[in-house]
C-alpha cells in the first residue's frame, strides 16, 4: 500500500506533525500551500473580516493551490490541517475537489489546541465521494513518533 501525507499548515504546528507521520508510516509528503499565502493578519480569527474569516463564512469558498499532487499512485491518503471554526480550512476543500479519490482510502487529522475534527470528515467524503473517508484523529504538537506510526498502521 502506497500512502501520501498531504497537510496544510498555517503556523508550523501541523507541518511538523505531518512530517512525523510521514516517517512513522513510511508515506510520501505533500505540502499543499495556498497559491496566496496567508499572512497574520490574514489568520486573525477575532476580526470577522480576515481572509480566513471571510473564507470560512463563506462553504463555497476554495483558495487556489500553488500546486495539487498526483494522488493517483497512493492508496491511502493522509489529510493533515489546523482546526478552523471547527472544520476543515477551505483550502482543504480546494485540496479534495483538485483529484480523483475514487477507490482510495482517506484519513484526516488535525492539530489544534482542543478542537476536534468537527465536521471535517463528512464534508471531505462529500467532496470525494468514491473515496472511503474515516473520521481522523486530532494530534498534539507533541504527539510521539510511536504514537502516529500505531495508528497509521490502522489504515
Amino acid at each position: 500500500m502506497k500512502k501520501l501525507v498531504a497537510y496544510f499548515s498555517a503556523s508550523g504546528v501541523t507541518k511538523a506533525v505531518a512530517q512525523k507521520l510521514a516517517q512513522a508510516a513510511n508515506a510520501d509528503l505533500f505540502e499543499i500551500v495556498p497559491k496566496q499565502i496567508y499572512t497574520n493578519a490574514d489568520l486573525n480569527w477575532r476580526d470577522k473580516h480576515s481572509r480566513s474569516s471571510v473564507e470560512m463564512n463563506d462553504r463555497a469558498c476554495r483558495p487556489a493551490m500553488a500546486a495539487a499532487p498526483d494522488v493517483s499512485g497512493y492508496d491511502v491518503i493522509f489529510v493533515g490541517f489546523p482546526v478552523w471554526w471547527y472544520r476543515e480550512p477551505s483550502i482543504i476543500d480546494t485540496f479534495m475537489e483538485s483529484a480523483d479519490f475514487t477507490g482510495k482510502t482517506v484519513v484526516p487529522f488535525c492539530t489544534s489546541g482542543g478542537s476536534g475534527l468537527g465536521d471535517a470528515a463528512t464534508n471531505m467524503h462529500t467532496l470525494s465521494p468514491g473515496a472511503k473517508v474515516y473520521d481522523g484523529k486530532r494530534f498534539s504538537a507533541s504527539v510521539s513518533a510511536d504514537e502516529l506510526k500505531k495508528w497509521a498502521e490502522r489504515f
